[in-house]
């Protein structure tokens, strides 16, 4: 076997460098899959074993250069990926405030978020917790209703404009530790608060007193609050909220249900400041600046041009980076362009799968959780996915300069565009629903009209907007601007409100997920007929996600948002509501995990279904069976004897209370105190499975804040 590796490695010809990239994510992956730390500390002297057995067994034998580089290579990498994810997971995790509270805090403003879509300013504050004297990191929220009202203890009235970054504030907030997901597959933000040191989350009761003014506030969030209001001032409606978005990062404005269009309609991308913002930036600064620089012979003839104008892009590039805000897919695009630039200027080939997995290591070694993160895969999938595709032999003479006419070159253009939204949407479906549970499945068609349209229309027209505002003569672009993105919208809304735009899964496993990475990287990274083994991988990965069978009982982790999914008279699938909640939030997990995209119906008003004010009992036949299901409406106590009645012959009693021992059901009792340690369920009555939130967490920080 030993010997057959080193043939195939030595014959394959592929770059070393972008899997190694790969090994590097895998470790810190395998990191968030082991739950304890024995199993961490283990995986990591395992590799380090298999190293030093490939640098010991093969270190004498002849033609087994490239397996023993490799073996080693991989473990160490490997070992490393472990390791660095779990250090940055002790050096910046900050432990949860231990239950929800309201205290009067006193902080330093850190961070602040204009959301007025949302109508509410969000702070990022430092503050000293008043019983253990520490210090913690809390975010808030501020609505701006709360401006206008005078603080209860001072009768101070704040508008707002002093909740600057550097100010010292006081107020009476509401306080809840970062919430675990509400049910298997959901997002997780306690997670993602651990890794950003946020202690807690919660809202101002009441007004707000400035202490201490900013003495000097950032020039950058300055610069960018400044942008993002002048772009707003002059592009009117939704236009100057996505404009304002592309300008300066700022996407708080953009109401909810442009983003659900942008959304459904896979133009979700154009929202978050990546690639393509990044790239048409410093593609257009180069440009302008190797044109510019032309028109001076004297500099033509004894300077080279590209490394300037390479220059040039790079400080472009990096500004908008910082401007924008240095969110992790800007980082990582910004990073990408930087080496395209270096190639650029050196004469070397600009797109190379190399440049990739640099640009993943680097981002990677700052943030190694991003790796977990959808805005990390799906950057780096569809940045794969190009360059795989324009790099590959088909693609390169299809697109090789011929003698033709401009109609036949634009068509070649339109699609290889086509073509290349198409291959984007494919590698992004797999990412998309395992985070999402949804995709726009018309994107490739929106996207061959939206990125050109953004690219080479609305982000020059709003440079060219700033720029001539200096000498007040920005209107005409400004006007342009606001045309150029009304169509987007347009685009946006007519591709999504188009049937069957929307495909909605459940939870798709780990074992999928894993087979769609793996089926993918082999494609992108292999060279040769050898490529075409991705495909496996891949198609057992879509034949395992549409076998995945949807949950019957999705049970929150507080145990009073419970959804029953059900067959509808006229066919249809719908949701069934135990509660009618005003939480949007709550409704979409129930909606999304269910693959229902109809409204909840509430329970108590479906024709199978038994309800009093304190209980409602249903009968699901599932699986050649009929499965009894006891659900607590409210938190009224009744009589013991009568419940432990019922109790028996239930089959599943879910309440948002302790429930007592002589409650005994048949197959499950999901109350307070077992919601607690198993956070959120799914079940799968036909197959007689409960997946749960807790199985999946392990010892990690996080979670075993949230159980604290």
């Amino acid at each position: 076997m030993a010997e057959r590796a080193e043939r195939f490695l030595a014959q394959a010809g592929f770059d070393r460098a972008p899997w190694l990239a790969v090994v590097f994510a895998s470790g810190i992956l395998f990191w968030f899959t082991l739950k304890l730390p024995w199993q961490w500390a283990s995986a990591i002297g395992l590799a380090l074993l298999i190293a030093l057995f490939a640098f010991a067994a093969w270190r004498d034998k002849d033609h087994r250069d490239h397996l023993r580089s490799a073996v080693i290579a991989c473990a160490l990498i490997f070992a490393a990926g472990i390791s660095v994810i779990w250090m940055r997971s002790e050096f910046v995790g900050a432990s949860a405030i231990e239950r929800p509270k309201v205290e009067r805090v006193q902080g330093y403003i850190l961070a602040r978020e204009d959301q007025p879509a949302q109508d509410r300013i969000r702070l990022t504050m430092a503050v000293r917790d008043a019983e253990s004297g520490e210090s913690r990191k809390i975010r808030v929220n501020i609505p701006l209703d709360a401006l206008t009202q005078p603080d209860d203890a001072t009768g101070f009235v704040n508008d707002g404009s002093a909740l600057v970054e550097g100010a010292v504030v006081r107020m009476r907030v509401r306080l809840m530790p970062p919430a675990s997901p509400m049910l298997p597959g959901a997002y997780d933000f306690a997670r993602a608060a651990w890794f950003k040191g946020l202690a807690a989350s919660g809202s101002v009761i009441g007004g707000v007193e400035i202490v201490t003014s900013a003495k000097q506030t950032g020039f950058i969030p300055q610069a960018q609050r400044a942008l993002s209001t002048h772009v707003r001032s002059k592009v009117d409606g939704s236009a100057g909220h996505i404009a304002a978005a592309f300008a300066s990062g700022d996407r708080g404005a953009i109401v909810e249900e442009d983003r659900e269009a942008m959304r459904d309609a896979g133009l979700t991308h154009l929202l978050a400041i990546s690639g393509l913002h990044v790239s048409a930036v410093i593609g257009g600064a180069y440009f302008l600046a190797i044109k510019l620089l032309a028109l001076f012979p004297a500099l033509a003839l004894r300077v080279r041009l590209p490394v300037l104008a390479a220059g040039v892009g790079a400080l472009a590039g990096i500004s908008y980076t910082l401007l924008t805000g240095a969110q992790v897919p800007t980082v990582r695009a910004c990073a990408a362009a930087m080496l395209v630039l270096v190639a650029l200027a050196s004469g070397r080939d600009a797109l190379s799968l190399r440049m990739v997995a640099m640009a993943a290591i680097f981002v990677l070694l700052l943030w190694p959780e991003s790796v977990i993160g959808p805005s990390f895969q799906m950057s780096f999938s569809a940045v794969l996915a190009i360059v795989a595709l324009h790099t590959s032999a088909p693609v390169r003479a299809f697109l090789a300069p011929r003698e033709e006419s401009g109609i036949a070159r634009l068509g070649r253009g339109t699609a290889m565009l086509f073509l290349t939204g198409l291959v984007i949407e494919i590698a992004l479906m797999p990412v998309v629903l395992f985070h999402f549970h949804r995709a726009g499945l018309y994107g490739a068609f929106a996207n061959v009209i939206a990125i050109p349209l953004v690219t080479f229309v609305s982000m020059p027209l709003i440079a060219l907007g700033l720029i001539f505002d200096i000498v007040g003569l920005g209107a005409p672009f400004w006007w342009l601007t606001q045309q150029s993105l009304n169509l987007l919208l347009a685009l946006a809304h007519f591709t999504s409100a188009q049937p069957g735009a929307v495909k909605l899964m459940p939870q798709m496993s780990g074992l999928t997920i894993a087979l769609f990475a793996s089926g993918g990287l082999w494609l992108a990274l292999w060279t040769g007929k050898a490529r075409l083994l991705g495909f496996v991988p891949a198609i057992i990965a879509t034949g395992l996600l549409l076998t995945t069978p949807i949950p019957d009982v999705l049970i929150g982790r507080d145990g009073r948002h419970v959804g029953l999914t059900v067959n509808s008279p006229d066919g249809s699938r719908s949701l069934l509501s135990l509660r009618d909640s005003r939480s949007t939030y709550s409704r979409d997990n129930l909606l999304e995990l269910a693959s229902v995209t109809s409204e909840p119906i509430p329970l108590a008003e479906w024709e199978g279904a038994r309800c009093s004010p304190e209980f409602c009992t249903i009968v699901l036949e599932r699986g050649g069976r009929d499965w009894s299901l006891l659900l607590a409406r409210n938190r009224e106590l009744i009589e013991e004897r009568a419940l432990a009645a019922a109790c028996e012959r239930a089959d599943i009693v879910v309440a948002d209370r302790y429930l007592p021992r002589s409650c005994s059901p048949r197959w499950l009792k999901a109350d307070r105190g077992f919601l607690e340690q198993s956070g959120g369920l799914a079940l799968d009555l036909n197959n007689q499975t409960i997946t749960s939130v807790g199985e999946s967490q392990g010892e990690h920080g996080w979670w075993i804040a949230a159980q604290d």
